[in-house]
């Protein structure tokens, strides 16, 4: 450590923005940080929330929704010190049948949605010259789905996000970075038929899928003083399976 020079002191709580905090990782990153005593809140569309977090509805297709959404959150919490980019939708469909619209709304929702929120929370990070993102990417957007093009690319498109953000405002104190989870036992994991959640577990080298929690304890750490010098980086929570990619 240069002379002189202090570690980062994380404020506590801090004003945390979880986006998608109704359901499955997005939950859990969400309790995470209720656990630890942060002043948290979620844009989200519809569903119940976890306790102690703020909801304000808003829409990651729309800039003016997702600007006021930011103001409501701001007013009540103050600046958003943590972002956590996690809103996600699929339209998942073979190359040849899949349509514009297929393609555009994904990437309008994981993509531009993601980039939206970037843009609005940095306002208030440079302002405070401190600040954390957290993508929430999957290992998808680097090894590759049949059948998902779309969803693959507004999950890769996420990394050249953070990385062009690292790059621009690494010198204010802001951190960015890519979490690609791999297989996360949810409600929409464990629907599918059990011939091909053996063939997924077949494919892990942990021989299992990963709990949500597991994905969060990543992303705490990504947005704890500890993390203050980690930025532009792909953190995969995969158990294996992309291995580099």
């Amino acid at each position: 450590m240069p002379e002189n020079s202090q570690p980062e002191q994380s404020p506590a709580p801090r004003s945390v923005l979880v986006t998608g905090a109704n359901r499955g990782i997005g939950r859990a990153i969400a309790e995470r940080f209720v656990a630890a005593g942060d002043r948290v809140a979620t844009i989200y569309r519809s569903g119940d929330l976890p306790e102690g977090v703020l909801g304000v509805h808003g829409d990651m297709r729309d800039t003016a929704s997702v600007d006021a959404a930011f103001t409501e959150v701001e007013a009540q919490h103050g600046p958003v010190e943590v972002l956590v980019a996690n809103a996600g939708v699929t339209r998942d469909q073979l190359l040849l049948r899949m349509t514009d619209e297929d393609f555009a709304d994904v990437l309008d929702v994981n993509l531009t949605g993601a980039f939206r929120c970037v843009r609005r929370a940095s306002k208030g990070m440079i302002r405070l010259r401190r600040g954390r993102v957290v993508l929430i990417s999957s290992v998808v957007g680097l090894y590759g789905g049949a059948g998902q093009v779309n969803y693959a690319a507004s999950k890769a498109g996420l990394v050249g996000l953070a990385r062009s953000v690292t790059r621009e405002l690494g010198g204010r104190g802001i951190t960015a970075n890519v979490v690609a989870p791999g297989f996360i036992d949810t409600d929409m994991t464990r629907a599918l038929p059990q011939e091909r959640r053996d063939a997924y577990v077949a494919a892990i080298p942990a021989g299992r899928f990963a709990e949500p929690d597991e994905v969060a304890a990543t992303v705490e750490f990504l947005a704890s003083p500890a993390a203050a010098y980690i930025s532009g980086a792909v953190i995969p929570v995969d158990g294996g399976l992309g291995m580099g990619h």
